[in-house]
């Protein structure tokens, strides 16, 4: 058994502006609820991907039930719904069950050598 990624993060609506829009690292956040079964399966996934990018990125989880102020203020319509943020800003979007290779694919561009 693999140790957890250092870089999986469960911010808060009162957390989310530091540890993800003043991260000095990209972030992918995930808007996701316990009731979704792609949710779920995109869970390990996103393990799988943290564990890849320890050091060079961060994985966000949100539950939207949990965190509904963070599901409005992001315009949450469908889960599972994926943002790249960088510097502070939304770079990139989608919303799906997406495997890991796609998901490096489209959010390594966005990190920093």
């Amino acid at each position: 058994m693999h140790a957890a990624a250092t870089n999986i993060l469960h911010p808060s609506a009162d957390t989310f502006e530091a540890e993800v829009i003043r991260s000095p690292l990209p972030t992918l956040v995930d808007f996701w609820a316990p009731w979704c079964p792609p949710c779920r399966m995109l869970k390990p996934e996103l393990e799988h991907v943290a564990q890849r990018l320890v050091g060079r990125a961060n994985i966000a989880l949100v539950n939207v039930d949990a965190q509904p102020r963070l599901a409005e203020a992001f315009k949450i319509s469908g889960i599972p719904a994926l943002f790249v943020l960088k510097n502070g800003r939304i770079i990139d979007s989608w919303t799906g069950y997406t495997p890991r290779d796609s998901i490096l694919a489209r959010f390594e561009p966005h990190m920093s050598t």
